[in-house]
């Protein structure tokens, strides 16, 4: 069985501290649509993080 994730898209936002909360909650609700989300820091800029949508 192959597990294949494609990138649906990706934004670089201001770092926030409760950013994963709204990751969690679209995780939490959306995961039955086959939609994973993404956060991470941003490699260049620690004041800035990648928001990523994921198709699983």
């Amino acid at each position: 069985m192959e597990n294949k994730i494609e990138v649906l898209s990706t934004v670089t936002v201001n770092y926030q501290s409760d950013l994963y909360k709204l990751v969690d909650a679209l995780n939490r609700t959306l995961k039955q649509q086959d939609l994973m989300f993404g956060l991470a820091l941003d490699k260049e800029d620690q004041e800035k993080c990648v928001f990523t949508i994921y198709r699983t």
